[in-house]
Protein backbone atom coordinates (compact mmCIF):
# COMPACT_ATOMS: atom_id res chain seq x y z
CA UNK A 1 0.00 0.00 0.00
CA UNK A 2 1.63 3.19 -1.00
CA UNK A 3 1.67 6.02 2.09
CA UNK A 4 2.92 8.80 0.37
CA UNK A 5 6.23 10.21 -1.59
CA UNK A 6 8.21 9.71 1.30
CA UNK A 7 7.72 6.17 2.11
CA UNK A 8 9.57 3.43 0.57
CA UNK A 9 7.59 0.31 0.29
CA UNK A 10 10.06 -2.84 -1.24
CA UNK A 11 13.01 -0.79 -1.84
CA UNK A 12 10.87 1.60 -4.73
CA UNK A 13 10.97 5.38 -4.52
CA UNK A 14 8.00 6.70 -6.18
CA UNK A 15 7.66 10.39 -7.90
CA UNK A 16 5.05 12.68 -8.62
CA UNK A 17 4.75 11.80 -11.71
CA UNK A 18 4.88 8.35 -11.60
CA UNK A 19 1.83 8.04 -8.82
CA UNK A 20 0.11 10.40 -11.11
CA UNK A 21 0.37 7.69 -14.34
CA UNK A 22 0.01 4.96 -11.55
CA UNK A 23 -3.46 6.84 -10.23
CA UNK A 24 -4.66 6.51 -14.23
CA UNK A 25 -3.57 3.37 -14.63
CA UNK A 26 -5.37 1.71 -11.85
CA UNK A 27 -8.23 3.98 -12.50
CA UNK A 28 -8.66 2.99 -16.14
CA UNK A 29 -8.35 -0.85 -15.51
CA UNK A 30 -10.61 -1.01 -12.48
CA UNK A 31 -13.19 0.74 -14.55
CA UNK A 32 -12.65 -1.76 -17.30
CA UNK A 33 -12.79 -4.84 -15.08
CA UNK A 34 -16.00 -3.67 -13.59
CA UNK A 35 -17.80 -2.69 -17.03
CA UNK A 36 -16.71 -6.37 -17.90
CA UNK A 37 -18.12 -7.77 -14.71
CA UNK A 38 -21.31 -6.17 -14.82
CA UNK A 39 -21.05 -4.51 -11.48
CA UNK A 40 -21.94 -1.38 -9.97
CA UNK A 41 -19.28 1.17 -9.91
CA UNK A 42 -17.46 0.74 -6.72
CA UNK A 43 -16.23 4.58 -7.05
CA UNK A 44 -19.89 5.19 -5.92
CA UNK A 45 -18.84 3.87 -2.26
CA UNK A 46 -16.61 6.95 -2.00
CA UNK A 47 -17.36 9.74 0.08
CA UNK A 48 -15.68 12.60 -0.85
CA UNK A 49 -16.08 15.46 1.65
CA UNK A 50 -17.39 18.63 0.67
CA UNK A 51 -16.32 22.60 1.23
CA UNK A 52 -14.76 22.77 4.32
CA UNK A 53 -15.74 26.24 4.00
CA UNK A 54 -19.40 26.21 3.31
CA UNK A 55 -22.17 27.20 5.53
CA UNK A 56 -23.12 24.36 8.00
CA UNK A 57 -27.05 24.03 8.34
CA UNK A 58 -27.57 22.87 12.02
CA UNK A 59 -31.09 21.26 12.82
CA UNK A 60 -32.74 23.64 15.44
CA UNK A 61 -33.13 22.69 19.02
CA UNK A 62 -37.09 20.49 19.59
CA UNK A 63 -39.90 22.92 20.81
CA UNK A 64 -40.24 23.42 24.43
CA UNK A 65 -43.76 22.53 25.51
CA UNK A 66 -44.83 25.61 26.12
CA UNK A 67 -44.69 26.43 22.51
CA UNK A 68 -48.05 24.73 22.08
CA UNK A 69 -51.30 25.34 23.80
CA UNK A 70 -53.39 22.58 24.94
CA UNK A 71 -56.85 21.64 24.02
CA UNK A 72 -58.85 19.13 25.30
CA UNK A 73 -59.37 16.35 22.88
CA UNK A 74 -63.30 17.11 22.00
CA UNK A 75 -65.01 20.39 22.51
CA UNK A 76 -66.49 21.71 25.53
CA UNK A 77 -70.59 20.71 24.95
CA UNK A 78 -73.11 22.91 25.22
CA UNK A 79 -74.50 22.99 28.39
CA UNK A 80 -78.19 22.62 29.47
CA UNK A 81 -79.07 25.85 30.65
CA UNK A 82 -80.34 27.02 34.18
CA UNK A 83 -78.96 29.43 36.95
CA UNK A 84 -75.19 31.22 36.79
CA UNK A 85 -73.40 27.84 35.48
CA UNK A 86 -71.25 28.48 32.68
CA UNK A 87 -72.28 31.83 31.96
CA UNK A 88 -68.57 33.51 31.29
CA UNK A 89 -68.87 35.95 34.60
CA UNK A 90 -69.54 35.49 38.10
CA UNK A 91 -70.65 38.09 40.29
CA UNK A 92 -68.34 38.27 43.71
CA UNK A 93 -70.61 41.09 44.62
CA UNK A 94 -70.22 44.47 43.20
CA UNK A 95 -67.00 42.67 41.09
CA UNK A 96 -67.95 40.68 37.94
CA UNK A 97 -64.69 38.37 37.34
CA UNK A 98 -64.15 36.11 33.90
CA UNK A 99 -62.00 33.78 33.28
CA UNK A 100 -59.01 34.25 30.37
CA UNK A 101 -56.94 31.58 29.06
CA UNK A 102 -55.59 33.40 26.24
CA UNK A 103 -52.28 34.94 26.64
CA UNK A 104 -49.47 37.36 25.61
CA UNK A 105 -45.83 35.88 26.18
CA UNK A 106 -43.89 38.66 27.95
CA UNK A 107 -40.34 36.67 29.21
CA UNK A 108 -39.27 32.92 29.20
CA UNK A 109 -36.12 31.81 30.84
CA UNK A 110 -34.72 28.46 29.24
CA UNK A 111 -33.37 27.15 32.75
CA UNK A 112 -34.27 26.96 36.03
CA UNK A 113 -37.81 25.32 37.51
CA UNK A 114 -38.62 21.74 36.35
CA UNK A 115 -36.49 19.93 34.05
CA UNK A 116 -34.12 23.16 33.56
CA UNK A 117 -36.65 24.01 30.56
CA UNK A 118 -37.03 27.37 32.56
CA UNK A 119 -40.84 28.95 32.73
CA UNK A 120 -42.58 31.81 30.82
CA UNK A 121 -44.61 34.47 32.07
CA UNK A 122 -47.87 36.11 30.00
CA UNK A 123 -50.17 38.67 30.53
CA UNK A 124 -53.65 37.86 29.30
CA UNK A 125 -55.15 38.91 25.79
CA UNK A 126 -58.17 39.41 24.56
CA UNK A 127 -59.80 41.09 27.75
CA UNK A 128 -63.37 41.80 27.51
CA UNK A 129 -64.51 45.41 27.03
CA UNK A 130 -64.84 47.10 30.52
CA UNK A 131 -62.80 44.59 32.56
CA UNK A 132 -59.06 45.17 33.88
CA UNK A 133 -55.81 43.28 34.16
CA UNK A 134 -55.27 42.03 37.88
CA UNK A 135 -52.24 40.47 36.73
CA UNK A 136 -49.60 37.97 35.20
CA UNK A 137 -49.76 34.56 34.60
CA UNK A 138 -47.12 32.13 34.45
CA UNK A 139 -46.16 28.35 34.20
CA UNK A 140 -43.06 25.75 33.81
CA UNK A 141 -41.67 25.59 30.55
CA UNK A 142 -41.77 21.85 30.62
CA UNK A 143 -46.02 21.44 30.00
CA UNK A 144 -47.91 22.53 27.12
CA UNK A 145 -49.43 25.99 27.57
CA UNK A 146 -52.53 25.72 29.57
CA UNK A 147 -53.64 27.96 32.58
CA UNK A 148 -55.77 30.92 33.38
CA UNK A 149 -56.27 34.35 35.10
CA UNK A 150 -59.57 36.30 36.32
CA UNK A 151 -59.69 39.91 35.02
CA UNK A 152 -62.28 42.08 37.06
CA UNK A 153 -64.19 44.80 36.41
CA UNK A 154 -66.62 47.21 38.62
CA UNK A 155 -69.64 46.74 39.15
CA UNK A 156 -70.46 49.58 41.31
CA UNK A 157 -72.77 52.55 40.68
CA UNK A 158 -71.66 55.63 38.58
CA UNK A 159 -69.84 58.21 40.49
CA UNK A 160 -69.39 55.59 43.64
CA UNK A 161 -65.94 56.97 45.70
CA UNK A 162 -64.39 53.40 46.84
CA UNK A 163 -65.54 51.36 43.71
CA UNK A 164 -64.23 47.24 44.26
CA UNK A 165 -61.17 48.55 41.64
CA UNK A 166 -58.72 51.21 41.92
CA UNK A 167 -55.54 51.75 39.94
CA UNK A 168 -52.45 51.50 41.75
CA UNK A 169 -50.88 54.45 43.38
CA UNK A 170 -47.17 53.18 42.50
CA UNK A 171 -44.92 50.24 41.57
CA UNK A 172 -41.97 48.38 43.63
CA UNK A 173 -39.76 46.34 42.08
CA UNK A 174 -39.21 43.43 43.87
CA UNK A 175 -37.13 40.78 41.23
CA UNK A 176 -34.92 41.65 38.23
CA UNK A 177 -32.99 39.03 36.37
CA UNK A 178 -30.70 41.94 34.88
CA UNK A 179 -27.03 41.11 35.40
CA UNK A 180 -28.10 37.62 36.55
CA UNK A 181 -26.33 35.75 33.59
CA UNK A 182 -29.31 33.65 33.13
CA UNK A 183 -30.96 32.27 29.90
CA UNK A 184 -33.47 33.93 29.09
CA UNK A 185 -35.17 35.70 26.21
CA UNK A 186 -34.00 39.35 27.77
CA UNK A 187 -34.26 40.84 31.29
CA UNK A 188 -37.08 40.96 32.80
CA UNK A 189 -38.65 43.20 35.77
CA UNK A 190 -41.57 41.69 38.24
CA UNK A 191 -43.41 44.83 40.06
CA UNK A 192 -45.63 44.80 42.52
CA UNK A 193 -48.43 47.47 42.42
CA UNK A 194 -49.12 49.84 45.55
CA UNK A 195 -52.41 49.73 46.03
CA UNK A 196 -54.17 52.90 47.65
CA UNK A 197 -55.93 52.40 51.04
CA UNK A 198 -58.69 50.20 51.16
CA UNK A 199 -57.29 48.14 48.84
CA UNK A 200 -55.06 44.70 47.70
CA UNK A 201 -52.97 43.84 44.97
CA UNK A 202 -53.60 40.56 43.57
CA UNK A 203 -51.55 39.92 41.47
CA UNK A 204 -47.63 40.99 39.86
CA UNK A 205 -47.07 43.07 36.87
CA UNK A 206 -43.94 41.81 34.76
CA UNK A 207 -41.99 44.48 32.23
CA UNK A 208 -39.02 43.78 30.13
CA UNK A 209 -38.01 47.61 30.35
CA UNK A 210 -36.63 49.02 33.85
CA UNK A 211 -39.23 51.94 33.60
CA UNK A 212 -42.19 51.37 35.86
CA UNK A 213 -45.47 50.22 34.07
CA UNK A 214 -48.28 52.33 33.62
CA UNK A 215 -50.40 53.23 36.49
CA UNK A 216 -53.69 52.03 34.33
CA UNK A 217 -52.21 48.46 33.61
CA UNK A 218 -53.42 46.41 36.40
CA UNK A 219 -55.84 47.66 39.06
CA UNK A 220 -56.00 46.39 42.84
CA UNK A 221 -59.40 45.40 44.21
CA UNK A 222 -60.91 46.58 47.28
CA UNK A 223 -60.03 44.74 51.12
CA UNK A 224 -63.54 43.39 51.81
CA UNK A 225 -63.25 41.65 48.46
CA UNK A 226 -59.72 39.84 49.04
CA UNK A 227 -58.56 36.77 51.29
CA UNK A 228 -55.31 35.64 52.23
CA UNK A 229 -53.09 33.37 49.86
CA UNK A 230 -50.42 31.20 50.05
CA UNK A 231 -47.39 29.35 48.35
CA UNK A 232 -48.48 26.18 46.36
CA UNK A 233 -46.32 24.59 43.76
CA UNK A 234 -43.19 26.10 42.63
CA UNK A 235 -43.38 27.25 38.80
CA UNK A 236 -39.61 27.97 38.50
CA UNK A 237 -36.88 28.60 40.65
CA UNK A 238 -34.64 31.50 40.29
CA UNK A 239 -30.60 31.44 40.99
CA UNK A 240 -30.70 34.31 43.66
CA UNK A 241 -33.45 32.95 46.28
CA UNK A 242 -36.02 33.76 44.16
CA UNK A 243 -38.71 31.18 43.31
CA UNK A 244 -42.08 31.72 41.53
CA UNK A 245 -45.07 30.22 43.01
CA UNK A 246 -48.86 29.32 42.33
CA UNK A 247 -50.62 31.54 44.48
CA UNK A 248 -53.98 29.88 46.22
CA UNK A 249 -56.17 30.74 48.87
CA UNK A 250 -55.19 29.90 52.54
CA UNK A 251 -58.96 29.10 53.21
CA UNK A 252 -60.39 26.28 50.90
CA UNK A 253 -63.60 24.52 51.31
CA UNK A 254 -67.17 24.09 50.49
CA UNK A 255 -68.11 27.30 52.97
CA UNK A 256 -64.49 29.11 52.21
CA UNK A 257 -65.46 32.32 49.64
CA UNK A 258 -62.13 32.14 49.00
CA UNK A 259 -61.16 32.54 45.35
CA UNK A 260 -58.48 31.78 43.36
CA UNK A 261 -57.19 34.55 41.23
CA UNK A 262 -54.90 32.31 38.83
CA UNK A 263 -51.66 34.64 38.83
CA UNK A 264 -48.25 33.61 40.20
CA UNK A 265 -46.27 35.46 43.40
CA UNK A 266 -42.68 36.12 43.05
CA UNK A 267 -40.88 35.62 46.62
CA UNK A 268 -37.72 34.63 48.41
CA UNK A 269 -37.83 31.04 49.02
CA UNK A 270 -36.49 30.97 52.55
CA UNK A 271 -39.67 34.05 53.10
CA UNK A 272 -42.09 32.62 55.78
CA UNK A 273 -44.46 36.52 55.81
CA UNK A 274 -47.47 36.71 54.33
CA UNK A 275 -47.73 36.77 50.45
CA UNK A 276 -47.77 40.02 48.40
CA UNK A 277 -50.59 39.89 46.82
CA UNK A 278 -54.55 38.30 47.85
CA UNK A 279 -56.52 36.43 46.71
CA UNK A 280 -59.94 37.51 45.74
CA UNK A 281 -63.58 36.62 47.92
CA UNK A 282 -67.12 35.95 47.25
CA UNK A 283 -69.19 37.76 48.96
CA UNK A 284 -72.35 37.02 47.36
CA UNK A 285 -73.47 33.92 46.96
CA UNK A 286 -71.15 30.78 46.72
CA UNK A 287 -73.59 28.46 44.82
CA UNK A 288 -75.31 30.73 42.39
CA UNK A 289 -72.64 29.42 39.64
CA UNK A 290 -72.86 26.08 40.91
CA UNK A 291 -74.10 23.08 38.08
CA UNK A 292 -77.73 22.08 38.40
CA UNK A 293 -79.32 18.60 38.28
CA UNK A 294 -79.18 18.45 34.84
CA UNK A 295 -76.17 19.98 34.26
CA UNK A 296 -74.37 17.39 36.81
CA UNK A 297 -75.48 14.99 34.54
CA UNK A 298 -73.65 16.25 31.45
CA UNK A 299 -70.77 17.28 32.94
CA UNK A 300 -70.54 13.16 34.00
CA UNK A 301 -71.22 12.28 30.44
CA UNK A 302 -68.41 14.65 29.34
CA UNK A 303 -65.86 13.60 31.95
CA UNK A 304 -66.42 10.61 33.85
CA UNK A 305 -63.12 8.38 34.04
CA UNK A 306 -62.44 5.31 32.75
CA UNK A 307 -60.51 3.02 35.24
CA UNK A 308 -58.21 0.36 34.07
CA UNK A 309 -57.89 -2.66 37.35
CA UNK A 310 -54.58 -4.44 37.01
CA UNK A 311 -54.70 -7.28 34.96
CA UNK A 312 -54.05 -9.95 37.55
CA UNK A 313 -56.42 -7.79 40.22
CA UNK A 314 -58.64 -10.38 42.11
CA UNK A 315 -60.73 -8.08 44.65
CA UNK A 316 -62.77 -5.91 42.11
CA UNK A 317 -65.27 -3.23 42.74
CA UNK A 318 -69.09 -3.63 43.30
CA UNK A 319 -72.16 -1.48 43.79
CA UNK A 320 -72.89 -0.63 48.00
CA UNK A 321 -76.79 -2.43 47.50
CA UNK A 322 -74.60 -5.52 46.09
CA UNK A 323 -72.26 -6.01 49.46
CA UNK A 324 -75.31 -5.68 51.24
CA UNK A 325 -77.48 -8.23 49.34
CA UNK A 326 -74.74 -10.89 49.44
CA UNK A 327 -74.54 -11.38 52.71
CA UNK A 328 -72.17 -8.24 54.31
CA UNK A 329 -73.02 -8.16 57.93
CA UNK A 330 -73.43 -5.11 60.83
CA UNK A 331 -71.75 -6.04 63.80
CA UNK A 332 -72.75 -4.01 67.38
CA UNK A 333 -70.21 -4.00 70.31
CA UNK A 334 -71.02 -6.45 73.07
CA UNK A 335 -73.29 -8.32 70.96
CA UNK A 336 -70.74 -9.79 68.52
CA UNK A 337 -72.21 -13.11 68.54
CA UNK A 338 -75.64 -11.85 66.98
CA UNK A 339 -74.59 -9.83 63.82
CA UNK A 340 -77.52 -8.82 61.75
CA UNK A 341 -77.69 -8.48 57.90
CA UNK A 342 -77.85 -5.17 56.21
CA UNK A 343 -81.27 -4.02 54.36
CA UNK A 344 -80.76 -2.35 50.76
CA UNK A 345 -79.52 1.46 51.27
CA UNK A 346 -78.31 0.68 54.71
CA UNK A 347 -81.68 1.91 55.76
CA UNK A 348 -81.14 0.12 59.41
CA UNK A 349 -77.74 1.48 59.93
CA UNK A 350 -76.63 3.70 62.78
CA UNK A 351 -77.60 7.39 61.03
CA UNK A 352 -76.20 8.94 64.30
CA UNK A 353 -72.62 11.42 63.44
CA UNK A 354 -70.00 9.20 65.49
CA UNK A 355 -67.90 6.87 65.29
CA UNK A 356 -67.01 5.26 68.32
CA UNK A 357 -66.34 2.25 67.35
CA UNK A 358 -69.84 0.63 68.66
CA UNK A 359 -70.63 -0.67 65.15
CA UNK A 360 -68.25 -2.34 62.17
CA UNK A 361 -69.57 -4.17 59.38
CA UNK A 362 -67.50 -7.44 58.21
CA UNK A 363 -68.20 -9.80 55.48
CA UNK A 364 -70.62 -12.68 55.63
CA UNK A 365 -69.67 -15.61 58.35
CA UNK A 366 -69.47 -19.31 56.07
CA UNK A 367 -66.26 -19.09 54.46
CA UNK A 368 -67.87 -19.52 50.87
CA UNK A 369 -69.71 -16.60 50.93
CA UNK A 370 -66.69 -14.85 52.51
CA UNK A 371 -64.18 -15.75 49.75
CA UNK A 372 -67.34 -14.69 47.27
CA UNK A 373 -67.94 -11.65 48.15
CA UNK A 374 -64.29 -10.56 49.04
CA UNK A 375 -64.18 -10.68 45.04
CA UNK A 376 -66.44 -8.29 44.32
CA UNK A 377 -68.83 -7.88 41.40
CA UNK A 378 -67.89 -5.28 38.65
CA UNK A 379 -71.14 -5.95 36.83
CA UNK A 380 -72.87 -3.89 39.58
CA UNK A 381 -70.36 -1.61 40.45
CA UNK A 382 -70.73 2.19 40.00
CA UNK A 383 -69.63 5.24 41.21
CA UNK A 384 -71.25 7.38 43.53
CA UNK A 385 -71.23 11.01 42.97
CA UNK A 386 -70.47 14.12 45.25
CA UNK A 387 -70.50 17.78 43.93
CA UNK A 388 -69.00 20.88 45.93
CA UNK A 389 -68.37 24.30 45.09
CA UNK A 390 -64.79 25.10 45.17
CA UNK A 391 -62.77 28.05 45.32
CA UNK A 392 -65.37 30.27 46.26
CA UNK A 393 -68.04 28.20 44.31
CA UNK A 394 -65.76 29.19 41.01
CA UNK A 395 -65.29 25.42 40.57
CA UNK A 396 -67.01 22.54 41.20
CA UNK A 397 -65.44 19.27 42.50
CA UNK A 398 -67.30 15.99 41.24
CA UNK A 399 -66.06 13.50 43.74
CA UNK A 400 -66.36 9.77 42.35
CA UNK A 401 -66.51 7.08 44.90
CA UNK A 402 -65.97 3.47 44.35
CA UNK A 403 -66.42 0.93 46.86
CA UNK A 404 -64.63 -2.46 46.61
CA UNK A 405 -65.60 -4.86 49.16
CA UNK A 406 -61.98 -6.06 50.30
CA UNK A 407 -58.48 -4.55 49.95
CA UNK A 408 -55.74 -7.35 49.15
CA UNK A 409 -52.44 -8.09 50.73
CA UNK A 410 -49.67 -5.47 49.89
CA UNK A 411 -46.33 -6.56 48.32
CA UNK A 412 -43.05 -4.46 48.57
CA UNK A 413 -39.88 -4.65 46.48
CA UNK A 414 -36.67 -5.10 48.23
CA UNK A 415 -34.15 -4.60 45.69
CA UNK A 416 -34.35 -7.33 42.99
CA UNK A 417 -36.90 -9.34 45.48
CA UNK A 418 -40.76 -9.42 45.03
CA UNK A 419 -42.45 -10.09 48.76
CA UNK A 420 -45.86 -10.85 49.62
CA UNK A 421 -46.82 -9.31 52.70
CA UNK A 422 -49.32 -11.75 53.91
CA UNK A 423 -51.81 -9.96 55.69
CA UNK A 424 -50.41 -6.49 55.87
CA UNK A 425 -52.74 -4.46 53.61
CA UNK A 426 -55.32 -6.28 54.09
CA UNK A 427 -58.79 -4.77 55.13
CA UNK A 428 -63.14 -5.43 54.35
CA UNK A 429 -64.49 -2.68 52.94
CA UNK A 430 -62.02 -0.12 50.67
CA UNK A 431 -63.28 3.34 49.00
CA UNK A 432 -61.54 4.82 46.57
CA UNK A 433 -62.03 8.19 44.58
CA UNK A 434 -61.45 10.66 41.99
CA UNK A 435 -62.08 14.58 41.90
CA UNK A 436 -62.80 16.41 38.34
CA UNK A 437 -62.60 20.40 39.08
CA UNK A 438 -64.26 21.51 36.46
CA UNK A 439 -64.40 25.66 35.95
CA UNK A 440 -67.78 26.74 36.82
CA UNK A 441 -66.89 29.93 34.03
CA UNK A 442 -67.48 27.56 30.76
CA UNK A 443 -67.66 23.73 32.41
CA UNK A 444 -63.77 22.98 31.12
CA UNK A 445 -62.62 20.41 32.88
CA UNK A 446 -59.20 22.07 34.53
CA UNK A 447 -57.40 19.49 37.00
CA UNK A 448 -58.19 15.68 38.06
CA UNK A 449 -57.48 14.24 41.75
CA UNK A 450 -56.37 10.72 42.35
CA UNK A 451 -56.60 9.59 45.98
CA UNK A 452 -53.35 7.39 46.68
CA UNK A 453 -54.36 5.91 50.53
CA UNK A 454 -54.07 8.68 52.91
CA UNK A 455 -53.36 10.64 50.27
CA UNK A 456 -53.16 11.65 46.60
CA UNK A 457 -52.34 14.46 44.14
CA UNK A 458 -53.69 16.56 41.70
CA UNK A 459 -52.84 16.77 37.98
CA UNK A 460 -54.10 19.04 35.50
CA UNK A 461 -55.97 18.18 32.31
CA UNK A 462 -52.92 18.59 30.28
CA UNK A 463 -51.08 16.11 31.81
CA UNK A 464 -53.78 13.11 31.86
CA UNK A 465 -54.33 10.38 29.50
CA UNK A 466 -57.47 10.17 27.47
CA UNK A 467 -59.67 6.95 26.50
CA UNK A 468 -58.88 6.76 22.72
CA UNK A 469 -61.15 6.70 20.27
CA UNK A 470 -64.29 8.51 19.77
CA UNK A 471 -62.74 11.54 20.17
CA UNK A 472 -63.84 11.99 24.37
CA UNK A 473 -62.64 14.55 27.14
CA UNK A 474 -62.82 11.17 29.42
CA UNK A 475 -59.85 10.64 30.98
CA UNK A 476 -58.32 7.36 32.12
CA UNK A 477 -57.24 6.30 36.07
CA UNK A 478 -55.35 3.12 36.63
CA UNK A 479 -56.48 0.99 40.09
CA UNK A 480 -53.19 -0.77 42.02
CA UNK A 481 -53.00 -4.08 42.09
CA UNK A 482 -54.65 -4.58 45.78
CA UNK A 483 -54.73 -1.58 47.23
CA UNK A 484 -56.67 -0.21 44.88
CA UNK A 485 -55.01 3.20 44.87
CA UNK A 486 -55.43 6.00 42.18
CA UNK A 487 -53.29 6.97 39.62
CA UNK A 488 -52.93 9.12 36.19
CA UNK A 489 -50.74 6.96 34.45
CA UNK A 490 -49.51 3.07 34.32
CA UNK A 491 -46.31 1.85 35.79
CA UNK A 492 -44.88 1.28 39.50
CA UNK A 493 -45.14 4.06 42.80
CA UNK A 494 -43.33 2.61 45.83
CA UNK A 495 -43.99 3.58 48.61
CA UNK A 496 -40.58 4.41 50.64
CA UNK A 497 -37.43 4.30 49.28
CA UNK A 498 -36.34 3.99 45.09
CA UNK A 499 -35.22 0.68 45.93
CA UNK A 500 -37.56 -0.39 49.04
CA UNK A 501 -41.36 -0.03 49.61
CA UNK A 502 -44.67 -0.98 49.43
CA UNK A 503 -45.79 -1.56 45.89
CA UNK A 504 -48.22 0.03 43.89
CA UNK A 505 -48.60 -1.46 40.33
CA UNK A 506 -50.76 -0.24 37.63
CA UNK A 507 -51.15 -1.41 33.98
CA UNK A 508 -53.96 -1.55 31.26
CA UNK A 509 -56.28 -4.73 31.01
CA UNK A 510 -59.45 -5.56 30.24
CA UNK A 511 -60.78 -5.35 33.40
CA UNK A 512 -62.34 -1.60 32.95
CA UNK A 513 -64.65 -0.16 35.06
CA UNK A 514 -66.95 3.24 33.69
CA UNK A 515 -66.73 5.76 36.20
CA UNK A 516 -69.67 7.30 34.34
CA UNK A 517 -71.72 4.21 35.96
CA UNK A 518 -73.17 6.55 38.52
CA UNK A 519 -75.48 7.46 41.27
CA UNK A 520 -75.66 11.32 42.48
CA UNK A 521 -75.63 10.74 46.10
CA UNK A 522 -74.93 14.33 47.51
CA UNK A 523 -74.65 17.74 46.54
CA UNK A 524 -75.79 19.89 49.31
CA UNK A 525 -75.78 23.41 48.37
CA UNK A 526 -79.26 21.91 45.49
CA UNK A 527 -80.63 21.16 49.25
CA UNK A 528 -83.78 18.29 48.66
CA UNK A 529 -83.36 17.93 45.07
CA UNK A 530 -80.32 15.26 45.93
CA UNK A 531 -81.57 12.53 48.43
CA UNK A 532 -78.46 11.26 50.13
CA UNK A 533 -79.40 7.54 50.54
CA UNK A 534 -78.65 5.98 54.30
CA UNK A 535 -75.53 4.48 54.07
CA UNK A 536 -73.45 7.43 53.44
CA UNK A 537 -74.87 8.64 56.48
CA UNK A 538 -73.50 5.42 58.30
CA UNK A 539 -70.56 7.42 59.97
CA UNK A 540 -68.61 3.73 61.63
CA UNK A 541 -66.05 1.87 60.11
CA UNK A 542 -66.94 -0.73 56.76
CA UNK A 543 -64.95 -3.12 58.22
CA UNK A 544 -63.35 -4.82 61.40
CA UNK A 545 -60.32 -4.17 63.18
CA UNK A 546 -57.77 -6.13 61.67
CA UNK A 547 -55.98 -8.06 65.04
CA UNK A 548 -52.52 -9.21 63.64
CA UNK A 549 -48.52 -8.86 65.13
CA UNK A 550 -46.95 -7.01 61.97
CA UNK A 551 -43.87 -8.23 63.75
CA UNK A 552 -44.77 -12.04 62.93
CA UNK A 553 -46.03 -11.15 59.40
CA UNK A 554 -42.69 -9.36 58.81
CA UNK A 555 -40.63 -12.32 60.11
CA UNK A 556 -42.77 -14.90 57.88
CA UNK A 557 -42.73 -13.33 54.70
CA UNK A 558 -38.60 -11.90 55.53
CA UNK A 559 -36.76 -14.85 55.96
CA UNK A 560 -35.13 -15.42 52.36
CA UNK A 561 -33.91 -11.97 52.77
CA UNK A 562 -30.35 -10.70 53.94
CA UNK A 563 -30.21 -9.06 57.17
CA UNK A 564 -29.90 -5.60 56.20
CA UNK A 565 -32.70 -5.84 54.05
CA UNK A 566 -34.77 -7.23 56.36
CA UNK A 567 -34.42 -4.18 58.97
CA UNK A 568 -34.69 -1.87 56.23
CA UNK A 569 -38.49 -3.54 55.20
CA UNK A 570 -39.55 -3.96 58.80
CA UNK A 571 -38.82 0.21 58.99
CA UNK A 572 -40.52 1.45 55.50
CA UNK A 573 -43.24 -1.23 56.54
CA UNK A 574 -43.99 0.54 59.98
CA UNK A 575 -43.79 3.82 59.11
CA UNK A 576 -46.54 3.32 56.40
CA UNK A 577 -49.79 4.42 57.88
CA UNK A 578 -52.53 2.49 59.38
CA UNK A 579 -54.85 2.83 55.85
CA UNK A 580 -52.54 0.88 53.68
CA UNK A 581 -51.39 -1.53 57.00
CA UNK A 582 -54.93 -2.64 56.75
CA UNK A 583 -55.21 -2.67 60.98
CA UNK A 584 -58.20 -0.34 60.71
CA UNK A 585 -61.55 -0.97 58.74
CA UNK A 586 -61.96 2.08 56.49
CA UNK A 587 -64.46 5.19 57.04
CA UNK A 588 -67.10 5.73 54.75
CA UNK A 589 -66.58 8.61 52.31
CA UNK A 590 -68.72 11.73 54.44
CA UNK A 591 -66.18 10.71 57.38
CA UNK A 592 -63.27 12.09 55.44
CA UNK A 593 -61.98 15.33 55.92
CA UNK A 594 -62.13 16.15 51.97
CA UNK A 595 -66.19 15.73 52.23
CA UNK A 596 -66.23 19.40 53.05
CA UNK A 597 -62.38 20.35 52.36
CA UNK A 598 -60.07 20.47 49.40
CA UNK A 599 -58.22 17.46 48.87
CA UNK A 600 -54.54 16.69 50.43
Amino acid sequence: MWKGPNYPMSGVKYESGSVVFMLFFLSTTLTTITRAMEVPKITQRFHFPGNPFKKKHFLPPPPVPIQKKFNLPAAVPVWPPGNGFSNGSIDLGGLQVSQITTFNKVWASQEGGAENQGATIFEPSGIPQGFSMLGSYSQPNNKALFGWVLVAKDLSPPNTINGTLKQPIDYSLIWTSENLGIKQDTNVYVWTPAAPDGYKAVGHVVTTSADKPALNKVMCVRIDLTDQCEKNSVIWNGPNGINFFEARPSNRGTQSPSVQVGTFVAQNVNATGPLTISCLKNTKSIASSMPNVQQIEAIVKAYSPIMYLHPHEEFLPSSVNWFFSNGALLFTRGNESNPVAIAQNGTNLPQDPNNDGAFWLDLPADAANKDRVKKGNLESARSYIHVKPMLGGTFSDIAMWVFYPFNGPARAKVDFFNINLGKIGEHVGDWEHVTLRVSNFNGELWQMYFSQHSHGQWVEASQLEFHSGNNNNKPVVYSSLHGHACYPHAGLVLQGTSSIGVRNDTDSSNIVMDLGLHDLVSAEYLGSQVVEPPWLNYFREWGPKVDYDIDDELKKVAKALPGRLRSLLDKVVKSLPSEVLGEEGPTGPKVKNNWNGDEV
